[in-house]
């Protein structure tokens, strides 16, 4: 696929995570709830995470912020889920190497992959990492 169309198919994806965000809304009581903000830009989130048994069963963030801090932590909550906390950190790391622009394999990462541009503008990675950051701390915390 010509490139052009990769980063429009790219652009199409973020902004349907971020025009229909999954997971958005709150958990029961009981859940680890993390909240973080992006002062350079007003990105806002306040991610929950059901935690049982090393797993994530669940995930739901609030927040306000720019397409890609939304679409960033619609995008995680949906892979995270199910996932054992060592899985969900490991593809955090992944993540993390995306955005300093290494090449990674993307395979198992579903529309996450969309956000790889984003590495291409330095001023963006923190939007995207917003939510990341978030479950990290989240999951040191349970």
């Amino acid at each position: 696929m010509a490139l052009n169309n990769l980063d429009t198919l790219y652009r199409q994806v973020i902004m349907d995570h971020y025009k229909n965000p999954r997971n958005r809304g709150t958990l029961e009581e009981g859940s680890v709830t993390v909240d973080m903000n992006n002062p350079t830009c007003g990105d806002r989130i306040q991610l929950q995470l059901d935690i049982q048994d090393g797993i994530v069963k669940d995930a739901k963030f609030q927040g306000e912020g720019c397409s890609i801090s939304m679409a960033s932590a619609s995008m995680m909550t949906q892979a995270i889920k199910g996932l054992e906390v060592e899985a969900a950190l490991e593809m955090s790391e992944m993540f993390s190497e995306m955005m300093l622009g290494e090449d990674i394999d993307t395979e198992d990462m579903g529309d996450i992959e969309a956000l790889q541009g984003v590495s291409k503008f330095p001023a963006r990675i923190k939007c995207a990492t917003l939510a990341w950051k978030a479950m990290e701390k989240g999951v040191h915390n349970e």
